[in-house]
């Protein structure tokens, strides 16, 4: 019974050790982050207070059960007590709760209020989740684009290398999210597929994407900074693929980066205007492969049977390239195969069509121009 007693204190010991101390937070993670917003600190100091009222009261009740066991036990010739009602320590019992209950709802329903009004916003960003990549539209700024798990955490895994020497292995995306600080910006979360869940925990909240509909959010960010999430929705094969990386830039930073996505997009928009040569195709493909197509089919293109088949050995390579785009833009109903046609460019969509019919010792020599593409769309 004493040793019980004794593990009993320990544990104690141990929990107000761990709350008294942040750096021992930090350093065991044993606590939310108070993150980079007003709101995600104001949801970090109402954990606290909750975390803080359950463990007095944990301390309450269990010290007193313990105290009773010790001193009011058999073996000390300890004799129940013979009442029944108390009228003043039923009132206690429950106008103390009450009490309690109603100074934790009001600061609990403040911060709700606080995290569900989105309204006024300076800027919206539309968030789509896709297995297993996010879309972002800025519908201010006319900028749209894929984040995708960076190419580093992509060829570690797919070759089994050991994460611990990858940078940010599984946290780190090609395209980040940006936006600027000491602005409100409102996002409209949705999914193309199945339920994902956006989360960047130094934000302070997360947001189903589920589709049909559009859940919103948002956050005013106070420093530059790099933050970073992931899915927080079991969402299929690869779910852990699926990271989120957000950057706040200054205003002046911000304005920047939108001219120089804006200046891309419209590079991207005269190449799909032009001829391109079969080397450029290939080389454009192989990386719009790696990024969209290797998680099923793999980089050497056998696939893993039967539920994502060889590419080399595909009876598609035999038939016109208008039904090899089909297949990539629609993709096949029944099957793994997912549409693409709203994921890729008509340039992406010409390069890998192009790569998936000349790589792998294939060497068709067939080339599929941009304007082929959009015209079998």
């Amino acid at each position: 019974m004493l040793l019980v007693i004794k593990k009993l204190g320990s544990l104690v010991l141990c929990a107000f050790g761990l709350l008294a101390s942040s750096v021992a937070m930090a350093d065991y993670q044993l606590n939310m982050t108070p993150g980079v917003t007003q709101v995600s600190r104001d949801v970090y100091w109402l954990h606290s207070l909750v975390l803080v009222f359950c463990v007095v009261i944990a301390l309450g009740v269990f010290g007193a059960m313990i105290y009773s066991l010790i001193y009011h036990r058999k073996s000390k010739g300890a004799v129940a007590a013979q009442f029944h009602e108390n009228t003043a320590v039923e009132i206690a019992w429950t106008v103390i709760p009450f009490i309690a209950l109603i100074g934790l709802a009001i600061p609990a329903t403040k911060t709700l209020i606080e995290l569900e009004d989105s309204s006024d916003p300076d800027m919206s960003i539309k968030v789509t989740g896709y297995q297993w990549k996010w879309q972002y539209e800025y519908l201010d700024e006319g900028i749209s684009f894929f984040s995708n798990l960076s190419e580093t955490s992509r060829a570690a895994a797919a070759l089994g290398q050991d994460p611990t020497g990858v940078e940010n292995y599984l946290l780190d995306v090609d395209n980040p999210i940006v936006v600027p600080i000491n602005k409100k910006v409102r996002f409209l979360v949705t999914a193309n597929d199945v339920i994902h869940s956006w989360w960047v925990p130094a934000l302070g909240w997360k947001q189903d994407a589920i589709p049909g509909f559009i859940n919103t959010a948002w956050t005013k960010i106070d420093e530059p900074g790099t933050y970073r999430g992931q899915c927080a929705e079991l969402c299929g094969k690869d779910h852990g693929y699926m990271p989120v990386v957000l950057i706040a830039k200054t205003e002046e930073d911000y304005a920047a980066w939108v001219a120089e996505q804006q200046a891309a997009a419209a590079a991207e928009a005269s190449g799909a205007t032009k001829t391109w040569a079969l080397a450029d195709l290939m080389a454009k493909g192989e990386r719009v492969y790696a990024t969209n197509c290797a998680a099923c089919h793999q980089p050497n293109g056998q696939g893993i049977p039967p539920a994502f088949p060889s590419l080399v050995t595909s009876p598609l390579l035999g038939q016109p390239v208008a039904e090899h785009i089909n297949v990539v833009v629609n993709g096949r109903p029944g099957t793994a195969m997912q549409a693409f046609g709203a994921q890729l460019s008509d340039v992406d969509l010409a390069a890998v069509v192009t790569y998936e019919r000349n790589a792998w010792g294939i060497d068709s020599g067939e080339i599929v121009q941009p304007a082929e593409a959009k015209a079998a769309r």
